[in-house]
């Protein structure tokens, strides 16, 4: 056998074995409605390098059926939902306010991926006169949910 041919059968063999420890499954993925998307932050992650390390948890976490519910804000960036120790089924879900009077008017959702506990939302924009809450929803049952902030 070649060198050229060896070195084939070796990538082809690297490259199987990297494709069989990738998940099969589809990974969760976000949903949204209203007019989210509609300001600026919405549709990126908080791990985002512009915001990273601006958040700070607002008011208490909530619990419902042993899972928390966490509403974390950043005054740079806006607001997200978070929570943990869930199981399969359950959304965190972060409802944003055009005007400030808690009428839900853009959302945002993120379930539960196979295999973890928790999960976290896309960023709100609850900046310049908007509020947003955080709800945790199982089975699309409200579960628990924050004031708005």
């Amino acid at each position: 056998m070649s060198r050229r041919s060896l070195r084939t059968l070796l990538a082809a063999g690297g490259a199987a074995a990297v494709m069989a420890l990738l998940p099969t499954s589809a990974q969760a993925a976000p949903h949204s409605g209203g007019n989210y998307g509609a300001y600026g932050n919405e549709g990126q992650y908080p791990t985002t390098s512009y915001c990273s390390g601006t958040f700070r948890q607002i008011g208490p976490t909530k619990y419902a059926e042993g899972m928390a519910l966490k509403y974390f804000y950043s005054d740079k960036c806006g607001s997200f939902a978070r929570i943990e120790n869930s199981r399969p089924g359950c959304v965190a879900v972060l409802h944003r306010s055009n005007n400030g009077v808690g009428r839900v008017d853009g959302w945002v959702s993120e379930s539960v991926d196979p295999g973890i506990t928790y999960a976290y939302t896309q960023m709100g924009n609850n900046l310049n006169g908007r509020v947003s809450r955080a709800v945790l929803s199982c089975e699309g049952h409200d579960l628990t949910q924050t004031g708005w902030y």
